[in-house]
This record gives structure tokens, sequence and C-alpha cells, in this order.
């Protein structure tokens, strides 16, 4: 197991090595003091950051939840990285979380529309 000053001055020269076997999901479990369960909410967090697209969420939103994550604490990660990206990146991402989770907000705010108008 390398130490993280290591680990930083192999990613700092793009060690191919290591990226790759990162990459590959080879070091996850001997490299990382992260549990499953933080590991998927962390690349979760990273998806909202960057404005993936709605199949991306699903994996990590998979294995969160295989790791024991509640959809709650999923929804949270959104919380969690509003005040690093901003509230557009967490507007945009929501819809697609939901999605992942089963849950289209899309049609939940189109219904909601459609009683207020009718109601």
């Amino acid at each position: 197991m390398q130490d993280h000053e290591e680990t930083l001055r192999k990613l700092a020269i793009r060690d191919d090595r290591l990226v790759d076997a990162i990459l590959a999901g080879q070091r996850e479990s001997e490299a990382s003091s992260l549990d499953t369960r933080t590991m998927a909410l962390v690349r979760i967090a990273a998806l909202i950051a960057i404005d993936a697209g709605p199949p991306s969420y699903m994996n990590p939103i998979e294995s969160a939840l295989e790791a024991g994550a509640t959809a709650d604490e999923i929804v949270d990660t959104l919380e969690a990285v509003m005040p690093a990206i901003g509230v557009a990146r967490v507007v945009s991402a929501a819809p697609k979380l939901g999605l992942a989770l089963g849950y289209d907000v899309s049609s939940a705010l189109e219904e909601l529309r459609t009683e207020k108008s009718t109601g």
C-alpha cells in the first residue's frame, strides 16, 4: 500500500501504471481508505460537479445503494456539493439523479402544475 505522499507524487507526474490501475478498478480495495459506500457517494458528487449525463449516475448510485447508502443520503450529496460547485450544477443534476433513483422529477413537477391549474 502506498502512502498519500507517494500517491500524490505519482498522480502529479501522471504515472501510467497507477492511473491505469485506478481506472481499471484494481486499486479501490487495497489503496483507498474510503469504504465502498463513501467511494460511491464521492463519485456521485463528482458527476454532479461535472454536469454528467443521466446514464452516468446509474452505476455509482447502484453501488451506493448496494453498500448501504439510502436514497436520502444520495440526494444529500446535492446539498453537500452546492457550496463548492454552485446552484446551477445542482439544479441541473437533481432530475438526473432522480431518474437514476427511479423518480422522474420532471413528471412529478408537471403533475403538480396540472393539479394547481385544475384545482
